[in-house]
């Protein structure tokens, strides 16, 4: 935290790489700070790739426990977001491979104009397209699923999710493209 001229506390926003250090220096209050600045992010990305409100809650609970056990083992403490979204990334595709039943609810995938109550025959419409929607999106690998989800449903820049992902730019490009053609040839096939 600065000070300004005045003497009165202009705080500066604390870098990642700050607040892990005031975490391994035993200020455990400081770990917060973290969770607040990445659980919505993680949250979203979570829920996306599992379709289950819960079980998104429960595996970013998961991740954030994980990496304070392990605050010390983060080698780049600067890019705290991007180790703790790594450890949410992996439980996240062990709970997919683990899961028997690979389901995926559609319903945060939708634009919520398509979820608006209306007459009987576009709600059928809406609920056949949630379910072509869900077949095309379980024919995804977990990787093209979540590279697909990273850069079209979170709108985040390539370069962004390729450090997330720890991939080239040019193997991410190469999944969001495998993943587009195949839920287009899907969903050709079906229309």
């Amino acid at each position: 935290m600065s000070k300004d001229s005045s003497g009165f506390g202009a705080q500066a926003e604390e870098t990642d790489g700050e607040v892990v250090a005031r975490v391994r220096a035993g200020d455990q209050e400081a770990y917060r700070i973290l969770v607040r600045r990445y659980q919505d992010m993680l949250y979203r990305y979570a829920l996306r790739m599992t379709g289950s409100r819960d079980t998104a809650a429960d595996l970013v609970q998961a991740a954030f426990v994980k990496a304070y056990a392990g605050i010390r083992h983060c080698r780049e403490p600067d890019r705290f977001g991007a180790w703790v979204f790594r450890i949410l990334a992996n439980a996240c595709k062990d709970h997919l491979r683990s899961r028997q039943n690979r389901e995926v609810a559609l319903e945060d995938f939708v634009p919520s104009s398509l979820r608006a109550p209306s007459d009987p025959l576009l709600d059928l419409e809406r609920s056949e397209l949630r379910g072509l929607l869900a077949d095309a999106l379980r024919r995804l690998s977990d990787q093209q699923r979540e590279a697909f989800i990273l850069k079209h449903v979170e709108g985040r820049p390539y370069e962004e999710i390729a450090k997330l992902l720890n991939v080239s730019v040019s193997a991410l490009k190469m999944r969001v493209h495998r993943a587009r053609e195949l839920l287009k040839a899907v969903l050709e096939e079906v229309l």
